[in-house]
C-alpha cells in the first residue's frame, strides 16, 4: 500500500471537540454514555469536551494501568492502589498496598476485575471476593475469557490460565521470551500476547498450537478485536496489521490486511463496536478512519507538531457514534459522527 497524504482523504475533523485534557491519556472509555480519559497524573477526566470534570483517583500517584467495563473505570497506579471511578465521578477502592506497583489491570461487564503487582494476581469476583495468584514471573497484561470466570495472566515465557474459584495449578501456554499484553478472541478461541520482541504470539486454544505472528518494524502494544470477532487490529507498522481470525486455524499461513498507511507508525487502534470500521491514530498526531468492505479512508485529525503528539488512547462509545482520543502532550478530542 501506497503512502497518500492529508489532501487525498476526505476528513470529519470538523466533528471533532478538541480540549486540553492536562496530562497524558493512559486510557480512554465511556462510562453510561460519559466520556472518561485516565491521564498518567492520577486523574480522570469526564465529560473533557463538554462541562468537563476532573476527578482525583490516585492523589499521590502514577496511572499505570487502566480496564473499563460495566459503566466504571478501574485504574492501577505506582501508589499500589486500585481505584475504580464511576460515571458520577464516585470512586472506591478496590486495593491499597504502599510501596508496591499496579502493573496491569483488567474489568468486565459483571463488575469482576483483576489485577496484578509483579508476580502476585488478583482477582475480584462481582460480589467482592478476592483470590490471589503467584504467576511465574512478573506479569505484564491480564485479560478476562469471554466465557467462564477465567483469566489470561501474561509472563516471561508464555501465559497461565486461571481459574480464580478452582484449586491446582494454572494451564500453562508456553514461548520462550516475555510476553506484555494480553487478549482473547470473542468467541473464546485464541489467546493473543504482544511481545517484547517486535511481533505477536498467539495460542489456540483447543489443542495449544502456536501462532507466531511477526514482521513488525516495532512493538504491536495497541490491540483491538473487531465485533464479529473475524479480525484483530495491531499498532506497529506505519499501517495497521490486521490479522484473519475466522477460520479454524485463524492466521495460520495468511496474509493480514493493511489499512491507513501513512510516514508515521500506528500507536493505537480500536474497531467500531458495530461495523467493520478501524480506527488508528499515528505516532504524530494523525487519526484514521478506514473502512473494511472498500478500503476507504476519513481523516478525523491531522498531524500535530511536537514530539509527544503520538496517539496514546482510543474509544468507541458503545452505539458507534463516538470516537474518544487522547494524546501524549495533553490533547484531547471527542468525534461524533455525522448522521
Amino acid at each position: 500500500m501506497s503512502v497518500t497524504g492529508e489532501a487525498a482523504r476526505p476528513s470529519l475533523a470538523s466533528f471533532v471537540a478538541a480540549f486540553d485534557a492536562g496530562a497524558e491519556a493512559v486510557a480512554a472509555a465511556f462510562l453510561k454514555g460519559a466520556p472518561a480519559l485516565a491521564l498518567a497524573d492520577g486523574t480522570i477526566v469526564l465529560d473533557g469536551a463538554g462541562a468537563a470534570r476532573r476527578v482525583v483517583a490516585h492523589e499521590n500517584g502514577v496511572i499505570l494501568a487502566a480496564s473499563a467495563a460495566a459503566g466504571r473505570l478501574v485504574t492501577g497506579g505506582d501508589d499500589g492502589r486500585v481505584v475504580e471511578t464511576a460515571a458520577d465521578g464516585a470512586t472506591r477502592e478496590l486495593h491499597a498496598a504502599p510501596g508496591k506497583w499496579i502493573d496491569a489491570v483488567a474489568a468486565r461487564g459483571d463488575g469482576a476485575c483483576a489485577w496484578s503487582s509483579g508476580r502476585t494476581v488478583f482477582a475480584r469476583a462481582a460480589k467482592g471476593e478476592v483470590k490471589s495468584f503467584s504467576a511465574p514471573s512478573t506479569v505484564r497484561g491480564l485479560a478476562f475469557m469471554p466465557k467462564g470466570y477465567r483469566l489470561v495472566v501474561s509472563h516471561y515465557n508464555g501465559a497461565s490460565l486461571w481459574f480464580p474459584n478452582v484449586a491446582g495449578p494454572a494451564e500453562e501456554l508456553y514461548w520462550k521470551g516475555s510476553h506484555l499484553e494480553a487478549t482473547v478472541s470473542p468467541d473464546g478461541r485464541f489467546v493473543v500476547t504482544a511481545m517484547q520482541e517486535n511481533a505477536l504470539h498467539a495460542w489456540r486454544l483447543s489443542d495449544a498450537r502456536d501462532l507466531r505472528l511477526a514482521g513488525y518494524p516495532a512493538k504491536p502494544r495497541s490491540l483491538s478485536w473487531s465485533a464479529d470477532g473475524d479480525w484483530l487490529a495491531t499498532s506497529g507498522a506505519e499501517a495497521a496489521i490486521v490479522w484473519p481470525f475466522s477460520a479454524k486455524d485463524g492466521p495460520l499461513n495468511k496474509t493480514p490486511r493493511e489499512f491507513g498507511m501513512m510516514a508515521t507508525r500506528v500507536c493505537a487502534v480500536a474497531f467500531h463496536p458495530k461495523s467493520p470500521i478501524l480506527a488508528q491514530g499515528h505516532e504524530d498526531g494523525t487519526i484514521l478512519l478506514c473502512r473494511f468492505a472498500d478500503g476507504a479512508e476519513l481523516f478525523v485529525r491531522a498531524a500535530q507538531a511536537g514530539p509527544e503528539a503520538a496517539i496514546s488512547a482510543l474509544a468507541w462509545d458503545e452505539a458507534g457514534k463516538r470516537l474518544l482520543f487522547g494524546a501524549k502532550d495533553g490533547a484531547a478530542g471527542l468525534l461524533t459522527m455525522p448522521v
